[in-house]
């Protein structure tokens, strides 16, 4: 496997709370955390590391990404739990830094936001806020 696995939002919750090391890196852009809102890991002594994945409007790569994780400092045996909007983004990250050395790299399945309801909204369907986890607008 190219990362560590995917891991559903609350298992993320309850592990960066027992994990002193673990990580949260939030690669939505920077308009999603300021509008969309972010996750709030205040409550267990902890701040959520944000770093686009992409950069908005033009969606390129971020080339910073790298350099943004290692600036915050995580460990390379540190869990790392990854999150974008639903799940893809994160996927990709967790797959680069695992091919940089980071041993323990983890995809957010369902995201921030979860996936599209019946309706085409997002949520309604999984991911960080419907599971009713901590989080504060941007």
């Amino acid at each position: 496997m190219d990362y560590a696995g995917d891991i559903d939002v609350t298992e993320t919750w309850d592990r960066l709370g027992r994990e002193p090391d673990a990580v949260l890196i939030d690669v939505r852009t920077v308009p999603e955390w300021n509008f969309v809102g972010l996750p709030d890991l205040s409550g267990i002594g902890k701040e959520t590391i944000c770093s686009e994945w992409q950069s908005f409007p033009s969606m390129d790569r971020n080339a910073d990404f790298e350099a943004a994780v290692n600036q915050a400092g995580v460990a390379k045996d540190a869990a790392i739990f990854l999150l974008c909007r639903s799940g893809v983004r994160s996927r990709n990250a967790a797959i680069l830094l695992t091919e940089l050395g980071y041993q323990n790299c983890y995809n957010v399945a369902g995201g921030f936001e979860g996936d599209k309801d019946d309706g085409g909204h997002r949520g309604n369907v999984g991911g960080w806020k419907y599971a009713g986890l901590p989080w504060r607008q941007g």
